[in-house]
Formats: C-alpha cells, structure tokens, sequence
C-alpha cells in the first residue's frame, strides 16, 4: 500500500508563489507517473500536472509556463513549483503517483490566492 503525504500549500497573494512536495512511501515498485491535480468548490477535479519516470511532462493549458513539476526518484518525492500564482489557482491540490496498475491519491493540502 502506497502512502502520499502533501505539504506546502497555505495563503499567498496575487503574483505571489508556492513550492508544494508530496513524498510517496510503501512502494518497493518503481512508480511510472506522479501527477497534481486540484479540485475548487463545485467544480470536477482537474489534472494540473503529470511527470513520467522517462522525466516526460504535461501540463493543463491554464498553468503553462507558471508551474513547473518535478520529480526526485532516489527520494520518491514529487514537487509542483507554482509561480505568478491567480486566485484561479485557488483549490485543494492532490498528488497522484500510478504504481504498477493501481492509482493512489494524497488527502490533499489547501492553496489559497488571495490580497
């Protein structure tokens, strides 16, 4: 069974940034994608960002060119930098790893854009 633990979320302005981190344990399996993926109030919770063990990325159009994701294999980490962050950007952000064929999920951490 694979554990995600997230941390880093919390308030920031406008224009502000945010380094969020989420470590994966209980896996002897090598883990082939780890992903972010946020969900706002009454809306369906969306992919963000997907990082491939090939080190391959994906990102949804809205974050293109302000989040970087990033990924430490030795340590199992997953990392999801976030610059020029917009109160769009407001959501609980959840890590997603793919190990083998089945899907684990973070309990998620809260990211608030706001002055």
């Amino acid at each position: 069974q694979v554990q995600l633990v997230e941390s880093g979320g919390g308030l920031v302005q406008p224009g502000g940034s945010l380094r969020l981190s989420c470590a994966a344990s209980g896996s002897s399996r090598r883990i082939y994608q780890m992903a972010w993926h946020r969900q706002a109030p009454g809306v369906q919770r969306e992919l963000v960002a997907v990082i491939y063990s090939s080190g391959g990325t994906n990102y949804a159009d809205s974050v293109k060119g302000r989040f970087t994701i990033s990924r430490d294999n030795a340590k199992n980490m997953v990392y999801l930098q976030m610059n020029s962050l917009r109160p769009e950007d407001t959501a609980v952000y959840y890590c997603q790893v793919v190990v083998g064929v089945n899907n684990y999920w973070g309990q998620g951490t809260q990211v608030t854009v706001s002055s």
